[in-house]
């Protein structure tokens, strides 16, 4: 749930690219994920600011939990959190957490999550790429758009087809690590 709400914020950013990687690593017990972007990116001041649970800049409501709590569970599970933005530039959050800690939760459904995100805005290159200690997985927007030969990804078939296709890549890329 932290990392859609920070694509989520990749996506009302203006980005026309967003880049999620994930090391998932039983060899240095760690867990990293990395979210680029080239949205609008924050100044300094703000981008010190962000990890505030009281500042955001929704309209909506006055909090902004996703980088309060990613950065609250890296610090739980003793790992680091970094934050990088320049405006005009873009925007790379890194949270790593050591993959055995207790207090690592799932990592959750990440079809569905990049599902939510290809969603929010079709014409967003999104890449997710997956990288265990024996292999990795990429799904790429762009090339399922060259095949797609102008269907729109947000077809209800596509969107549950890509839910699919990512969560089976990954689930390979496991077994393979096993």
């Amino acid at each position: 749930m932290h990392l859609i709400e920070i694509l989520m914020n990749s996506v009302h950013a203006a980005a026309t690219k967003i880049y999620v990687t994930f090391f998932n690593s039983e060899k240095n017990d760690k867990i990293e994920i990395i979210v680029e972007d080239n949205g609008k990116g924050m100044d300094e001041e703000k981008a010190k600011s962000v990890s505030d649970p009281f500042v955001t800049s929704r309209k909506t409501r006055k909090i902004g939990m996703g980088l309060a709590f990613l950065k609250g569970l890296c610090e739980m599970c003793n790992g680091s959190y970094t934050l990088e933005s320049g405006v005009g530039i873009g925007t790379m959050v890194t949270a790593n957490i050591q993959k055995s800690h207790i207090d690592v939760p799932p990592l959750g459904d990440i079809g569905e999550m990049s599902m939510a995100v290809i969603q929010a805005n079709e014409d967003i290159d999104y890449k997710l790429h997956y990288v265990t200690d024996n292999g990795e997985f990429l799904f790429d927007t762009e090339i399922i758009k060259k095949e797609l030969d102008g269907i729109s990804l947000i077809e209800p078939e596509i969107l549950l087809w890509i839910k699919d296709y990512i969560n089976q890549g990954i689930e390979q890329v496991e077994e393979e690590a096993r």
